[in-house]
C-alpha cells in the first residue's frame, strides 16, 4: 500500500469516505476525471452531458432537468472585468497560525468580525478581523476528538457550534469564551449546519444519521436514519426544505419541519460531496467526485450551469456575500473563483497543497481557506494548522 493517499473531503471523515482514496500507482483516477471533463468540453463549451443530471436531463422539463444553458458567452462581462481588476491589486494571500494540526473547517460570523476554525488537534480557534489581518482572539478546548466542521449562528455573531468525532456537539459564546452547551449524539459527527431562523442545529454522523437539535433547549427534536451515504447537509434560505448530498450522486430534498421526502435529483454520475446556497436565494451549488460543480435554480430545481476547471473531486464551495462569485476547491493546487451568472473564470488562488475548506467574508471580497499543510515536525519550512486569507491589498 505504499503511496496510499487519503483524500479528506469536507463533510466527510477520511476513513468514512474511503471511496475518495487514491493510490500512487492509480493516476488513472485522475485520468478518468480528466477524460470525463474532456468529454464535457467536446459536447459544447460548458455544457454537461445528460448523464450528469440523470434521465430527467434527456430533453425533459420539470424539476431535476437540464435548463437551456449550453450557450457560450461572447466575452467577459463588465462584472468579470471589474473583479479581475480588483483582484490584480488585491491578490495577496497571508497565512495565520491557528492550530497544531490540520484545519478542517473555517467559517465567518454573520457580521464578518470574526473567523472561526476547527482542527484535527481537537480545538476551535476564533480570530478577529482587524483591517487586513487576522488576530487570534481565543482557543476553544473541550472536544475529545477532531473538530470536523463548525458554523456560526445565522444572526447572532457571538455564537458558534462545533461538530466532533467524540460524539458531541458544543455551542460556544465568544463573549464568555466558554462552552455554553454540550449535546451528546449517537455517532461520530462529521457535518453540522444551523437553520436560517436560528432555532435548530442539524448534525450528521458517520452512520448517516442526521439529528435535529433545539438550539435553545439543546435537546433532540428529531432524528433521521438514511439508507444512503450522507455527505453535506443544509437548509434552504426559506427554512422550509432540508437538503442532503449523497454517495449516489443525488441531492435529496425533505420538507421541513415534517422531514418528508420531496424529491431526489440525480445531480452527478458519482459521489455528490458538498452543497452551498447562494445568499440571495436564487441558486444552490453542488460539488462532486466527478470534479464538476453544478449550479441549480432554487425554484425550478434545474441545473443552469456547470463549472469544469477542476481536475479532482470537489471538496468545498462558497458563494460571495452578493451571490455573484462562487469559489470551489479540491486536491488541485488552486481555488477556482467563477462568476455565477456566466461561469467565467474571475481568478485562481494558487495553493501549495490540496484545499480542505473555503469561506467568503459576508461583506467583503475576502476569502478564508485552509489547506493540507505539512506537519512542522516533518517539514520545518511549513507549519501545520494555518488559516489563509486571500483578497488583501498587494501593498499590505
Amino acid at each position: 500500500m505504499a503511496g496510499f493517499v487519503v483524500l479528506r473531503v469536507r463533510g466527510a471523515s477520511a476513513e468514512r469516505r474511503g471511496a475518495f482514496s487514491t493510490h500512487a500507482q492509480g493516476d488513472g483516477a485522475r485520468l478518468r476525471v480528466s477524460s470525463f471533463r474532456r468529454a464535457v468540453r467536446e459536447e459544447g463549451g460548458m455544457a454537461a452531458p445528460a448523464a450528469v443530471l440523470g434521465p430527467s436531463a434527456l430533453g425533459q422539463s420539470g424539476p431535476g432537468s437540464m435548463a437551456p444553458w449550453c450557450s457560450v458567452s461572447s466575452g467577459p462581462s463588465r462584472y468579470v472585468l471589474g473583479m479581475q481588476e480588483l483582484f490584480r491589486g488585491h491578490s495577496k494571500t497571508r497565512e495565520f497560525p491557528a492550530h497544531s494540526a490540520k484545519v478542517h473547517s473555517v467559517a465567518w460570523s454573520c457580521d464578518g468580525r470574526r473567523l472561526a476554525s476547527g482542527s484535527f488537534d481537537k480545538t476551535a480557534s476564533v480570530f478577529l478581523l482587524e483591517k487586513d489581518r487576522l488576530v487570534k482572539e481565543n482557543n476553544y478546548r473541550g472536544h475529545g476528538d477532531s473538530v470536523d466542521q463548525l458554523c456560526w449562528h445565522p444572526s447572532n455573531p457571538d455564537l458558534f457550534v462545533t461538530a466532533s468525532g467524540d460524539k458531541t456537539i458544543r455551542i460556544w459564546d465568544v463573549r464568555t469564551t466558554k462552552c455554553i452547551a454540550t449535546v451528546n449524539t449517537k455517532g461520530e459527527n462529521i457535518n453540522i449546519c444551523w437553520s436560517p431562523d436560528g432555532q435548530t442545529i442539524a448534525v450528521g454522523n458517520k452512520d448517516d444519521v442526521v439529528t435535529f437539535i433545539d438550539a435553545k433547549t439543546h435537546r433532540s427534536k428529531a432524528e433521521e436514519q438514511f439508507k444512503f451515504e450522507v455527505n453535506e447537509i443544509s437548509w434552504n434560505n426559506d427554512n422550509n426544505m432540508f437538503f442532503l448530498t449523497n454517495g449516489n450522486g443525488c441531492i435529496n430534498i425533505l420538507s421541513y419541519p415534517e422531514l418528508k421526502p420531496v424529491q431526489s435529483i440525480n445531480a452527478h454520475p458519482s459521489n455528490c460531496i458538498c452543497i452551498k446556497f447562494d445568499p440571495m436565494g436564487k441558486y444552490f451549488a453542488t460539488g462532486s467526485a466527478d470534479a464538476l460543480v453544478s449550479l441549480w435554480d432554487v425554484d425550478e430545481l434545474v441545473c443552469v450551469r456547470c463549472f469544469s476547471r477542476l481536475d479532482w473531486p470537489v471538496r468545498t464551495l462558497s458563494f460571495s456575500h452578493d451571490g455573484k462569485m462562487l469559489a470551489s476547491a479540491s486536491e488541485d493546487h488552486f481555488i477556482d473563483i467563477a462568476e455565477v451568472e456566466t461561469g467565467d473564470k474571475l481568478w485562481e488562488v494558487q495553493c501549495e497543497s490540496p484545499t480542505f475548506t473555503v469561506a467568503w467574508h459576508p461583506k467583503r471580497p475576502l476569502l478564508a481557506f485552509a489547506c493540507d499543510d505539512k506537519d512542522g515536525k516533518y517539514d520545518s519550512s511549513r507549519e501545520a494548522g494555518t488559516v489563509k486569507l486571500f483578497g488583501l491589498p498587494n501593498d499590505s
